[in-house]
């Protein structure tokens, strides 16, 4: 393997070297050869992700396939805009000099995909990193491997294969890519696995975006929201049970809601839950499954707690045999059991309930950063402490998981959930380095910035560093010391 990857970096530096992925058109090209690919694919992306997955067709091409084709087709569309240089507004003290922003891409490109949405989690970076002109090495998920198989075999096929390559494999292949040097790291994942990831980058100073993970709170403000309340479980069951079970690092992982109105909560979630996955979820084709028994046996320790077995209100079946865990309401689990206290990841979901709903704000500020925060309500002054008192990637007011599918806005993480950001343009940012370009005139020079020293050219500098103009002529001419 080490000779594979040693191969395909040299063949990818080399191409890069050669120009041709600088060319708009030839990254047009490629972009336009990813939406060709997943109209051709569409029916088979749909059965390695119920392979892997256990995801309908629909959720499938909503979360995926859909979700790719819109993202290289906005970059498609805005592409020349993107490469256009920026033209800098230089202060009057540098005139007659003139600045601009141009975009340059890093190089060779390292994108470590995760499992739970392997297709789109795999290309859309790929978008981006095209977009920008880089050659790029894709190491999808081996906990995913239908999906990884058939992007390993499709891929080349429709892409330049001199500048993108797939490399299979499990963690020894990650580590043997992660020995190299690489100009641009991007890992979507875990925050365990995201430190190692940034170990090793350090390595060689390279600059990575991590997309990590966190608990995301659900803050139901039922007072300001009481005339909408099916909307508001309708939103919240979709985000926690309707997106691949809960297995989203933007899923609902818990509610906060206050204790008067929790009873009430739990009695709307579970006529939803029916609606969505009929009376029997396990036999329902619309409930994706857990990844693999590793994972379902994860979920079924922290269920496993004395403490949060007690707590179950609702569902709580399980069978590892079809990797298939109910989904489940917990009223109250102990705050101090592993469930509270790391990313569930699963279609389990805690009710946490407080005496009012402003100690929401205290509650969320006392756990590691999260990559997304929803709250329900339409009290601004809750808003508002929320935006301001609070830090979090996003922040998503009276929905759920939508801020994800708006390539308009950043994608990414703060702290312990990530680090970088993209979606459309974004994308295009994040693997580009931004290259300031100043171009001096040799017209005139200002004596001031060269020895020797004297009394005249250190208040010249003092009145053009502070940008007093009108001063600075009246010393000029002799009427101001």
């Amino acid at each position: 393997m080490e000779e594979v990857v040693d191969q395909s970096l040299r063949e990818m530096r080399d191409t890069f070297a050669s120009g041709r992925t600088r060319s708009v058109k030839w990254r047009k090209t490629q972009l336009e050869a990813i939406i060709e690919m997943v109209k051709d694919n569409e029916d088979k992306m749909c059965d390695v992700l119920f392979q892997d997955l256990g995801k309908h067709s629909t959720e499938a091409f909503r979360d995926e396939l859909g979700f790719v084709m819109r993202s290289a087709t906005t970059a498609l569309n805005c592409l020349d805009k993107w490469v256009v240089p920026k033209k800098s507004n230089l202060p009057l003290l540098f005139y007659p000099s003139t600045g601009k922003v141009i975009s340059e891409p890093y190089g060779t490109v390292l994108v470590l995909s995760s499992w739970n949405f392997p297709i789109s989690l795999s290309l859309d970076p790929l978008i981006g990193a095209i977009s920008a002109g880089n050659t790029v090495l894709l190491k999808a998920s081996e906990l995913s491997p239908n999906a990884s198989a058939f992007l390993a075999k499709t891929i080349p096929s429709y892409l330049d294969s001199k500048a993108i390559k797939v490399i299979e494999g499990g963690p020894d292949v990650a580590t043997i890519l992660l020995k190299h040097q690489w100009d641009k790291i991007f890992f979507t994942g875990s925050p365990r696995i995201g430190k190692i990831i940034m170990a090793a980058a350090a390595e060689h100073l390279t600059p990575v975006t991590l997309e990590l993970g966190g608990k995301c709170p659900t803050i139901v403000d039922h007072h300001s929201v009481s005339k909408d309340m099916k909307s508001v479980v309708k939103r919240i069951s979709g985000g926690k049970w309707g997106s691949c079970s809960g297995q989203a690092c933007i899923s609902v992982d818990y509610v906060l809601v206050e204790k008067s109105f929790a009873s009430s909560l739990i009695e709307m979630l579970k006529p939803m839950i029916r609606s969505f996955f009929g009376e029997n979820p396990k036999e329902s084709g619309c409930l994706s499954r857990i990844v693999n028994k590793k994972h379902f046996q994860r979920l079924a320790r922290l269920l496993n707690d004395p403490g949060v077995q007690a707590s179950i209100v609702y569902g709580g079946s399980m069978d590892e045999e079809k990797l298939y865990i109910e989904p489940t309401i917990l009223l109250d689990p102990p705050l101090d059991s592993e469930i509270m206290n790391e990313e569930i990841f699963g279609p389990i979901l805690p009710i946490i309930t407080l005496r009012d709903i402003q100690e929401s704000i205290g509650f969320i500020k006392s756990k590691p950063k999260p990559l997304a925060i929803y709250a329900f309500t339409k009290d601004e002054n809750l808003k508002t402490r929320i935006l301001s008192e609070t830090s979090s990637g996003s922040v998503t007011f009276n929905d759920v998981m939508i801020q994800y599918m708006c390539d308009a806005l950043p994608f990414g993480g703060v702290g312990e959930s990530g680090i970088g950001r993209y979606h459309g343009k974004y994308s295009f940012e994040c693997f580009s380095h931004e290259k300031a370009i100043m171009e001096g005139s040799l017209a005139m020079d200002l004596e001031a910035r060269y020895p020797p020293w004297n009394s005249f050219k250190l208040t010249f500098l003092r009145l053009a560093f502070r940008e007093a103009y009108f001063k600075l002529v009246l010393f000029m001419l002799g009427l101001k010391k």
